[in-house]
């Protein structure tokens, strides 16, 4: 009996993740390959031989041409080649395992300990000895790690390869955010919350929209926890980065309005043919509508899937002001036609262009003709506007350069 043989395959098996019988199966065509090589170099005539491992015992028979030899006399080279054959073998199961075990587990969080960098790519050490990468563009901007810290991931892909599997981390994708609201928020986990929608700026902003069926549970107080600590935890994982919780709701006036928080709107029109909205908030709101760098607007905007314009009052007056000049220029228009065009999210003449002919045919059962009339009388004012617009940037850009000192 060869128990010692039994031991170190059922140590490579567990070790190594790998099935037995592919084990087994390696040190035959191991054997196999170094017996052929050997009495092939002898006799330079094609031989057939066979190897079998008893899986309980572990003994070997080999045969050559039906006659049994014994594999253990066939020489150095020989046992050389079986050593090289087996290894590459078992490679290539560990590899087929490890890419088995992380494909289906896409879209989990790992927990890993930080190995190594190359170049901009970390090296990350997952359970049971594997490593993987993050590249730099799925690090979060600004932080920064050291060999042997800690550091936990979500795996965005597992790609095979001719000599290793590939696992992929990332700390900045969006549903990194998902699976930490899965493990810290037990409503999430169990579906009672549901996250709609979810737009991220990684390391900066981060936006969420839940919802959820229950009456009874408040989607944005259990997300956030008592007194915070829920969303705390997560905003300590990933190095401070903000995230707004707003509701979930179907009207998209709602949902824009709720998306733009902090800032509270004033008013809101919708343009279906356009996807865009038209949000009208008081001048000491706008700073905050807009965000560092229009970082706010930009977030809700993907959170909700509509173009957001932020307008003061006096530019959405300005604006339609503007049709409803342009719109008394045309006959045959109804006293209440710039009304109408105010309830399709039609604001202004940029918009009016922009939409062509067709909106007002179906939607408001304009005649074709005056349809097309309408459309030209709003190019020109548009493009009458553009160059009011370019004027006033010039002249703007003038005074500050009379104001700036002279050296």
């Amino acid at each position: 009996m060869n128990q010692e043989l039994i031991r170190i395959v059922e140590n490579i098996a567990k070790d190594k993740n790998i099935d037995k019988e592919s084990i087994f199966q390696d040190l035959e065509s191991a054997m196999i390959s170094a017996a052929r090589k050997h009495f092939g170099v002898q006799s330079n005539v094609g031989v057939e031989v066979t190897v079998h491992i008893d899986r309980t015992t572990g003994a070997i028979r080999a045969f050559k041409d039906d006659q049994e030899i014994d594999i253990c006399h066939l020489g150095r080279i020989p046992a050389q080649t079986a050593k090289q054959v087996m290894i590459q073998k078992i490679k290539a199961d560990e590899r087929d395992s490890i890419f088995a075990q992380y494909a289906q587990r896409k879209g989990e969080i790992v927990n890993g300990i930080v190995g190594r960098f190359e170049g901009g790519m970390l090296v990350v050490n997952i359970e049971s000895r594997v490593e993987a990468i993050m590249p730099k563009s799925e690090q979060i901007s600004g932080e920064s790690h050291h060999p042997g810290e800690r550091v936990r991931a979500m795996i965005l892909d597992v790609r095979e390869s001719s000599s290793q599997v590939k696992i992929v981390l990332s700390r900045t994708h969006p549903d990194f955010i998902r699976r930490l609201f899965d493990l810290e928020v037990p409503e999430v986990a169990e579906g009672i919350i549901e996250i709609k929608s979810l737009a991220r700026e990684a390391g900066y902003r981060t936006k969420i929209a839940v919802d959820t069926m229950d009456d009874k549970v408040d989607p944005v107080g259990a997300c956030v926890g008592v007194r915070g600590s829920r969303i705390r935890n997560i905003v300590d994982e990933l190095g401070g980065e903000k995230i707004d919780i707003v509701r979930w709701s179907d009207s998209s006036q709602v949902l824009i309005a709720n998306a733009l928080m902090p800032a509270k709107v004033s008013e809101i029109a919708i343009c279906f043919e356009l996807g865009r909205a038209t949000v009208v908030v008081t001048e000491d709101q706008l700073s905050l509508a807009i965000g560092k760098h229009g970082q706010n607007v930009r977030l809700a905007a993907r959170l909700t899937g509509w173009d957001i314009d932020i307008l003061t009052p006096s530019e959405y007056n300005k604006e339609v002001d503007r049709v409803a000049a342009c719109m008394k220029e045309i006959a045959g228009l109804e006293d209440n036609f710039v009304d109408k065009l105010l309830a399709l999210g039609i604001i202004s003449v940029l918009d009016l262009e922009e939409v062509g002919a067709g909106p007002l045919i179906e939607e408001l059962q304009v005649e074709p003709a005056l349809a097309q009339r309408i459309i030209v009388a709003a190019e020109e004012a548009a493009k009458k506007a553009a160059a009011e617009n370019s004027l006033t940037q010039a002249e703007g850009l003038l005074k500050q350069e009379k104001s700036k000192p002279k050296k």
